[in-house]
């Protein structure tokens, strides 16, 4: 297999160079290719909705389902406060961990996409239970909405295939001598996905997106954002870690560690439901030209760089917020999971229709493996070629 050569190299870093000071609103995906699959998919997914006679928010089994996984995460924190056994305690902190996941995986996610319901003002306050995971709902909807879903898998772009420099999530990154080992060590990595979230990443996003005046995007200003982060963390800390200090049965470094277990659980579980639906073989990571241009339409951008995963599995659907149905979410992110299942098939058909590809693996183990192969080829290969 052949790397690309020390020029080519050199010319990639520069063109990387012009696209992280390029304006997000410069980079244009193109309105000349293929955009009727989109149209047309509009239409069939909206007369489904209208022909059904439901609505594309949330519904009854949205709402016990999020009494459900609230109850996973305070019910055994409020429990720490009661037990004294370091055993149950233990126990208790990783159901938490779980819960924490399902929180953010599916009611978070969806209430911040303005998915959970027609009513804004629920959104808005089931959006803010992010508080009680350790972020901030700006810099989320900036990262996840505004980013990664405009500009999945476009590198310099989308924040989820730039975890820092001891991860290689994209061909148009350099590639160092470490990297050969990220499918071995890149798993523990992901566990501190959420404890960086909660600690200093959120404060360094803040100043980034200032710095690309992205903050209008939700209305704030830089002084606001701050002053309310701030204020957040110090209600997460205060209740997650304070508290359990003074008061759990178990010692400082027990409860320290207990609490960072919670973290590395959720981080864990948040990453692999995300990174396997993206950063895979058939992913062909498009970039802009120094003009700002994708030669691409988003829609069919969407389908060449997401993959779903498991799509009989239906408890484990229900616990990821349907996000095994990845197409789906990034073609239509306002509404919500609970329909991914049913207008899945009409995605599909329509993706055929067209000749564009429809990517989804029978299980998530499946999903796992790719991902592991393209962790390994981006790790040993300057150029990851797609791996069969």
């Amino acid at each position: 297999m052949l790397n690309f050569s020390k020029h080519r190299f050199l010319s990639i870093n520069l063109h990387l160079t012009l696209v992280s000071f390029m304006s997000v609103t410069s980079v244009r995906f193109s309105k000349d290719h293929n955009q009727d699959f989109y149209k047309v998919l509009q239409q069939r997914v909206s007369n489904y909705f209208k022909s059904e006679e439901v609505s594309r928010h949330g519904n009854v089994n949205m709402f016990f389902k999020t009494i459900t996984l609230l109850s996973m995460y305070l019910v055994p924190f409020a429990l720490l406060f009661v037990l004294d056994n370091a055993f149950l305690i233990f126990l208790m902190w990783v159901i938490m961990g779980f819960g924490m996941a399902g929180i953010g995986l599916s009611i978070m996610h969806d209430a911040n996409h303005g998915a959970y319901s027609k009513n804004q003002f629920v959104n808005r306050l089931l959006g803010h239970v992010i508080v009680l995971l350790g972020g901030m709902d700006v810099t989320w909807k900036i990262q996840h909405n505004v980013l990664h879903h405009t500009y999945t898998n476009v590198t310099g772009l989308d924040e989820d295939i730039d975890p820092g420099m001891l991860l290689r999530f994209t061909p148009h990154e350099k590639r160092r001598k470490f990297h050969k080992y990220q499918h071995i060590y890149g798993w523990i990595l992901y566990g501190f996905m959420t404890i960086m979230w909660s600690t200093v990443k959120d404060f360094k996003a803040l100043k980034k997106y200032r710095d690309m005046d992205l903050l209008k995007t939700q209305n704030t200003t830089y002084a606001k954002a701050v002053t309310n982060l701030v204020f957040y963390k110090i209600i997460y800390f205060t209740l997650f870690l304070v508290l359990p200090l003074l008061y759990s049965d178990i010692s400082v470094w027990a409860t320290v560690l207990n609490f960072l277990l919670m973290h590395f659980i959720c981080g864990f579980i948040l990453a692999i439901i995300f990174q396997p639906a993206h950063v895979i073989p058939s992913s062909n990571y498009p970039m802009p030209d120094n003009s700002g241009n994708i030669e691409a339409d988003w829609a069919v951008s969407q389908l060449y760089n997401t993959a779903n995963f498991a799509p009989r599995a239906r408890l484990f659907s229900w616990y990821v917020g349907g996000l095994n149905y990845q197409v789906e979410h990034h073609l239509f992110p306002n509404i919500c999971h609970v329909h991914y299942k049913n207008i899945s098939k009409i995605v599909s058909d329509t993706a055929k229709e067209f000749n564009f590809p429809y990517y989804s693996q029978k299980t998530f183990l499946k999903a796992l493996q790719l991902h592991t192969k393209m962790l390994y080829n981006l790790g040993h290969y300057d150029n990851a070629p797609a791996i069969a």
